[in-house]
């Protein structure tokens, strides 16, 4: 379809010419891109639960075993609690506490049995008890 100017057709041209722009080729991928390399370590490769450098204090301070067993449940837990749309979580295991951030799947604090006793827990809005 050619335009006219004047009474003469010019004809259409591409940008690239008669014969076109040169097509260009994906890359080869040579592995995974930064960005997926950013965003996987952004959130997480198993979507795991992580734990805050005070947790990580105080369960070494205080002796808690955080066991592949234990790791499981507490998972299960928060789990659980983001499916009731929870944000921050108690979560009371046999011998242990942890106040967990549901939305970021991270352990904020632990408390021991011991420590636990005339405890008052603030700025949580759920409870799950772990057997």
């Amino acid at each position: 379809m050619a335009a006219k100017i004047e009474g003469v057709k010019v004809p259409f041209v591409p940008i690239g010419g008669i014969q076109g722009l040169p097509s260009q080729r994906p890359l080869p991928s040579t592995g995974p891109s930064s960005f997926e390399e950013l965003l996987k370590a952004k959130l997480g490769d198993d979507a795991g639960i992580k734990f805050s450098a005070h947790a990580r204090t105080r369960i070494e301070s205080r002796n808690i075993a955080v066991d592949g067993q234990r790791l499981e449940k507490l998972t299960m837990a928060v789990e659980k609690a983001a499916d009731k749309g929870a944000r921050e979580s108690l979560i009371l295991m046999d011998d242990a506490a942890f106040i967990v951030s549901v939305e970021n799947r991270t352990v904020i604090t632990a408390v021991d049995r011991e420590n636990l006793k005339e405890n008052v827990f603030t700025n949580i809005d759920s409870a799950i008890i772990v057997e």
